[in-house]
């Protein structure tokens, strides 16, 4: 206690110091023209502003969609094993077809079973059979399509350049967008509602949409709207959307276009259909719609092309940013919209800052009353802590929500905690009789146990929090536990420091607590 070696007080001095450099932005006006490793606690939603958006997922369209390629895969099986059938047809819940030969059903479903895992096959009394995912299929598939559409979703709302943008789960097929600073949503609502699942067909020369429409459709092809007209392409595309690895805006005789480049499987099978197919048109496809539908003029083997169409800047750069996110495995409803003006978030920093103000008065008046030249010593380490919080938060790149200042509120009467059991402690050693020295000593020591597990406790209640909250519930974790840390060093640590300075230095006969 009477000395500390120079690398500990050092290393202590250092920790303190860097904690005020990382904390000094958020004192700063000018905060845009800071570098980027030296920024403030950013601001959520309730204060800044901004947009809360509530999307759900339309499970019920992947699962038609999933059904759909199943109907496909069971056609085929029953075609290549030459079984009699009829309606045959497929929804959300599963495809049913009806055999009637009792031997035709048994190959079936033994054929059946090995189209894809997850699935069941049940057969009725009436010559019917059901193929159906089972319900852990299920459950695994929509944990992973929530997954996907929630990383799509960062994908495109970091293109827009959107500012520390806060995208997550909630519940089972729902997430939650919040945008802070974005005062109007509408651009960002049009972006998320689009799949952008696109694909590459050929156009079907062999039929017309007239012939389509009087039931004159094979079965391989398919009739699809768009770009100015009705086409009939083939069901199977020639190269799907998930082989794209980047699309750009550019200019083709001053117009704006999207150009596009494939990766090596995706330009291979580009560049084979291409050069199959001269003459012939391909179609473009883009959620169901055809954006454009060119007629291939020659072989197309470096592996990008461009999409051409009536596009503005706009448009076309809508479209490349689509592209370049990747397509959501399920389309995105909004449910619930919220907007927080920037006056509330503003009024709300100012509340915040009274109350953490008016709290910290109360607490030094008390340590001064209680404890005196001591209590002086643990105002300094509260204010060393707040610095602390603020440059571990910076670092970190957290973001400070309402509930996170009642968090740094809440850690300003804990953070003297530490000291009071030391201060505690001392005094029952100096009624033991003990001297000055060892009775401060004492105090740091034998105190050192009582504090751990008193914070211990806290900091499993934080952790807990944050793992299973969401939200502000999570921001309130983590001032919580950043200030418990923060407080643990600067009461034991930096009051120790302080507190063997004025030992050494005044050398007192008596403690002043």
């Amino acid at each position: 206690m009477y000395k500390l070696s120079t690398s500990r007080v050092f290393l202590i001095l250092a920790i303190c110091a860097v904690g005020i450099f990382f904390a000094v932005p958020n004192m700063l006006k000018d905060k845009d023209s800071l570098p980027k490793w030296w920024q403030p606690v950013n601001l959520g939603l309730d204060l800044q502003g901004g947009s809360n958006l509530l999307l759900q997922v339309k499970m019920d369209d992947v699962l038609k969609e999933r059904m759909s390629t199943i109907e496909d895969s069971v056609r085929q099986v029953l075609r290549d094993n030459r079984i009699r059938y009829k309606n045959l047809q497929a929804n959300s819940d599963g495809v049913t077809v009806e055999i009637e030969n009792a031997g035709s059903r048994a190959t079936a479903i033994s054929k059946f079973s090995k189209i894809d895992d997850g699935l069941e096959i049940v057969e009725d009394g009436n010559n019917v059979i059901t193929i159906k995912y089972s319900d852990f299929a299920i459950n695994q598939l929509k944990a992973k399509v929530v997954d996907q559409s929630i990383e799509i979703v960062r994908r495109r709302i970091d293109e827009l350049g959107t500012k520390e943008p806060v995208i997550q789960g909630q519940g089972r097929d729902r997430i939650v967008v919040q945008l802070p600073g974005l005062q109007n949503p509408e651009a960002v609502k049009v972006l998320l509602g689009k799949t952008a699942k696109m694909s590459f067909h050929m156009v079907d020369s062999r039929s017309t949409a007239a012939d389509a429409r009087r039931g004159m459709l094979s079965s391989s092809s398919r009739l699809v709207s768009g770009d100015g007209g009705t086409y009939v392409i083939s069901r199977k595309p020639v190269v799907g959307g998930e082989n794209l690895i980047d699309a750009q805006v550019a200019y083709q005789d001053g117009s704006p276009v999207v150009s596009f480049k494939f990766n090596t499987i995706g330009g291979k099978k580009f560049g084979e259909a291409t050069k199959n197919n001269v003459g012939e048109r391909l179609a473009i496809v883009l959620d169901n719609e055809v954006i454009s539908a060119p007629t291939i003029q020659s072989a197309i083997l470096g592996g990008s092309g461009v999409i051409t169409g009536n596009f503005d800047v706009k448009s076309a750069n809508d479209l490349a940013l689509l592209l370049r996110s990747g397509a959501l495995p399920a389309p995105l409803e909004v449910i619930e919209e919220r907007t927080v003006g920037a006056g509330l978030g503003a009024d709300s920093i100012k509340a915040g800052v009274f109350a953490s103000i008016i709290g910290l008065i109360c607490v030094v008046l008390f340590m001064l009353a209680a404890y005196g030249l001591f209590g002086l010593f643990t105002t300094i380490t509260v204010f060393i802590n707040l610095f602390l919080m603020l440059g571990v938060l910076s670092i970190m790149g957290a973001t400070l929500t309402l509930p996170g200042i009642a968090g740094v509120i809440l850690t300003i009467g804990m953070a003297v905690d530490a000291n009071v059991l030391i201060f505690e402690r001392m005094r029952e050693e100096v009624k033991n009789g003990r001297s000055t020295r060892d009775a401060a000593d004492a105090g740091f020591t034998e105190a050192w146990r009582t504090i751990l597990d008193s914070n211990l406790t806290t900091l499993v209640a934080g952790f807990v929090l944050f793992y299973f909250g969401t939200g502000p519930v999570r921001g309130f974790a983590v001032t919580l536990t950043v200030g418990v840390l923060t407080s643990m060093f600067t009461s034991v640590t930096v009051s120790r420091l302080i507190i063997t300075y004025w030992l050494n230095r005044f050398k007192p006969k008596k403690l002043p607590i």
